[in-house]
């Protein structure tokens, strides 16, 4: 294939590989093993993840922009809370889209609306599901824990004290029957009124240092065991930073954070 360029982006220190390929021309192939030695932190450029930016190309989901996104150890994602700020970013600093409007943006989960404001971009990430009740267990300790749905699936459980989740997320256990294709687990701590704090293992990378939509989970467990009203806006601390997020009157998730474009360069991996 040779050389092609790449981007390196974060958002609160959840980073991603931006691979261009506005025409599906260049990385069409994107096999798991290419998406792998991308995010190999010693052998390639170091990620959670890869977005491939390319053109909608006849998916027909009323936007001309596709996330095409991707888990470190290669697998299909639905929808990446905060790859999906850094991917509108891109589109902004290139000229690409018009970012004094709300950009539309395709993803595996449906078209999801980003605008921007100085520093902070926010995504609308639609309305959540709520699934009820479940548990994760780590060895022989198990939490109840509540099921949320932001277009893929979470496990929020709420523990006592984050300061020692480290041996929590290298493999919690849930029920494979209900998750057939795995999720992402959250532990949480209420910090204050409207104030949480969260650790997450995502599907496919591990513990991150952020997760969007975990944090959109996490938000809508805490404020359905708050009775919280509706435009509550929780303040969301993650090891990476902090977010902030909204679920509104009319059933909307609102992610808002910040979106670094860090790096650029091309690559042979």
């Amino acid at each position: 294939m040779g050389d092609y360029p790449f981007l390196k982006g974060h958002g609160t220190e959840n980073d991603f590989v931006l691979l261009p390929d506005h025409d599906g021309s260049v990385h069409g192939d994107l096999s798991p093993e290419r998406v792998r030695a991308l995010c190999d932190r010693r052998a390639g450029i170091g990620a959670d993840g890869v977005l491939r930016v390319v053109r909608e190309s006849g998916l027909d989901l009323g936007a001309e922009w596709f996330m095409d996104y991707r888990n470190s150890d290669g697998s299909l994602s639905e929808m990446c809370g905060n790859g999906i700020r850094v991917f509108a970013l891109h589109l902004a600093q290139e000229g690409l889209v018009d970012p004094t409007q709300p950009v539309p943006i395709g993803t595996r989960d449906g078209v999801k609306l980003l605008t921007f404001d100085g520093d902070l971009v926010t995504a609308d990430m639609g309305a959540p599901k709520d699934l009820g009740e479940t548990l994760v267990s780590v060895g022989s300790h198990e939490w109840p824990a509540r099921h949320v749905s932001m277009g893929n699936p979470h496990a929020v459980a709420f523990v006592s004290s984050l300061d020692d989740a480290g041996p929590l997320l290298e493999q919690p256990g849930y029920d494979v029957g209900l998750y057939p294709d795995g999720v992402n687990v959250e532990f949480v701590v209420r910090r204050g009124d409207a104030h949480i704090a969260m650790r997450v293992h995502e599907r496919g990378s591990g513990e991150t240092r952020s997760c969007g939509t975990g944090a959109c989970a996490a938000m809508v467990a805490a404020a359905l065991a708050d009775g919280a009203p509706r435009d509550t806006t929780y303040r969301v601390d993650v090891p990476g930073g902090t977010l902030a997020v909204t679920w509104t009157a009319d059933d909307r998730v609102l992610l808002a954070g910040p979106a670094l474009i860090v790096a650029r360069g091309t690559t042979s991996l």
